[in-house]
């Protein structure tokens, strides 16, 4: 049961009613998948939980002033007073393991005070930015300019040189050679997707990865899904994605037949032929539910791009920064892209997106065609710098190996639950999907999860999104979480979860 607090100008109210698992949301139409829950958008129930004054009273404001369209729906609508490492605090005190790292994006942990350090200090904000004004009679500081629209900084031109230098530490980077800047990752699509078809005008046609996840906006929503998204663009030919053939850690070593997906591509060659302007794709699906194919499948789409004279984009935005088990998913799989788009743990928080490739290519684009008013922004840039110092400086993906091995065991003991039917990942980003239970259709199974983990044991709990494509919940911890925090967070998430199995056993008799 859920104790439901309403405030009005008036009175409050509390009324006492079941949890609702039909609250329900469009992101599955996005991805084009099958398994989905209803089509609107409709919460009979207002998310409220008990004992969390503080949280509702949050809550209640944002009901009221935003849109549920404004984000994904994830059934705790956690709200966070401050976060540290891989926990977040509610306003309560609770605190809770980040299993999300606010969706891929915080891989070296909440406020890591050595990287916050750096960053003000290249922003020119220490030692004592916050105390007396550098200019006391102006009531101005001297520092960093927070924006320098059609002009330049250094800190830009140090970003951009790491950031190539650190993308051709192999030579699979060798076709990285430029970055256009973006504030997120469906910008970073967008100009990578701007730059190829303006490069080959009278070629355009795009191919891409069916389920895949590029963003919500222009071109980027349009590489986005499958055939049977409603928004169409007729340039945008669909391929297949290895899914069923992946779809547990168990077949991972399995081999892959790539005859059926090199059939297709051949005979998209032999009807579109020379109207192929360029392939995009991710290293593995993630919001279409974590699928992460064998390294030889990207590599038979590189071979046909080049074979066909098709630019390849791979789309990083989920992946770069050693999510993966590597700085960047294409030195994983050995593939060279065209160019690969960055985002996400690019800023560690801040928000920053960037896409590299040709510079040929990019040439195509005249003055102002990839231009916007936050592309390359000091903040961002001295963001990249700090995050770039880090996993330069320290074993950070060193520790990934480590606790890959130590996570596909713990998740993979959430099968003995019941609820949970398959494990899949890499590196340190994993799905679980979620079985049926009695009457409980899988998605209301990973709807169920989500909130048993918010809720933990009264004073630990576990943050987790919203469950993709229906029925996978996302497990994607900061890299930097140590053996210790590991097996503390993945015995928690067992324990919720077969607590939970216990009480819907108890409820189907």
């Amino acid at each position: 049961m859920q104790t439901t607090t309403m405030t009005t100008s008036m009175t409050r109210v509390t009324t006492t009613t079941p949890f609702r698992t039909d609250i329900v949301y469009r992101f599955s139409r996005l991805i084009g998948e099958a398994t989905r829950l209803p089509e609107t958008l409709e919460m009979t129930t207002p998310i409220r939980f008990p004992h969390e004054d503080l949280s509702n009273a949050n809550r209640e404001v944002l009901d009221r002033l935003e849109p549920v369209a404004l984000r994904t729906f994830t059934p705790s609508k956690a709200l966070f007073s401050k976060s540290y490492g891989v926990f977040h605090e509610t306003p309560e005190g609770r605190r809770l393991y980040d299993f999300s790292s606010g969706v891929l994006v915080a891989n070296l942990g909440h406020n890591p005070v050595r990287w916050m350090r750096r960053f003000g200090e290249l922003m020119r904000w220490q030692p004592d930015f916050f105390g007396p004004s550098s200019k006391p009679d102006e009531g101005y500081h001297a520092a960093v300019t927070l924006t320098a629209y059609n002009a330049a900084t250094p800190l830009e031109s140090q970003a951009t040189s790491r950031l190539v230098d650190s993308l051709r530490t192999t030579s699979l980077g060798n076709r990285l050679q430029q970055v256009m800047w973006a504030a997120s990752g469906s910008e970073a699509v967008q100009k990578a997707l701007w730059a190829c078809l303006h490069f080959h005008p009278e070629r355009n046609i795009i191919l891409a990865t069916r389920h895949g996840f590029h963003g919500k906006k222009g071109l980027a929503g349009a590489v986005t899904g499958s055939e049977e998204s409603p928004d169409r663009d007729p340039r945008v030919r669909f391929i297949g994605f290895p899914r069923a053939e992946i779809d547990d850690v168990s077949r991972m070593q399995q081999t892959l037949d790539l005859t059926p997906f090199s059939q297709e591509l051949d005979a998209i060659a032999r009807e579109l032929g020379p109207q192929i302007n360029c392939l995009i794709t991710e290293p593995y699906l993630g919001g279409g539910g974590s699928y992460h194919p064998p390294a030889e499948y990207l590599q038979l789409l590189v071979n046909w791009c080049r074979k066909h004279d098709v630019l390849f984009i791979l789309d990083e935005v989920q992946s770069n920064f050693g999510r993966t088990g590597r700085m960047y998913a294409f030195e994983k799989y050995g593939i060279e892209p065209d160019f690969v788009c960055l985002g996400k743990g690019l800023g560690n928080g801040v928000p920053v997106s960037a896409a590299a490739g040709r510079a040929d290519v990019m040439a195509s684009l005249k003055y102002g065609e990839a231009s916007d008013t936050w592309s390359a922004n000091p903040i961002s840039c001295a963001a990249v710098i700090a995050t770039l110092d880090e996993f330069e400086r320290t074993k950070i993906v060193d520790n990934i190996s480590s606790r890959t091995e130590q996570f596909v065991a713990g998740l993979n003991r959430l099968k003995e639950t019941g609820l949970v039917a398959k494990v899949r990942g890499e590196g340190m980003v994993f799905g679980i999907e979620c079985a049926a239970v009695g009457k409980k259709a899988s998605q209301e199974v990973a709807i169920e999860i989500v909130r048993a983990c918010y809720l933990g044991d009264g004073h630990h709990g576990i943050h987790l999104l919203g469950p993709l494509a229906g029925n996978v919940i996302r497990i994607s911890p900061p890299l930097t979480i140590t053996e210790a925090e590991a097996t503390d967070s993945l015995d928690l998430l067992y324990r919720l979860i077969a607590g939970l199995a216990s009480s819907m056993s108890v409820a189907r008799h």
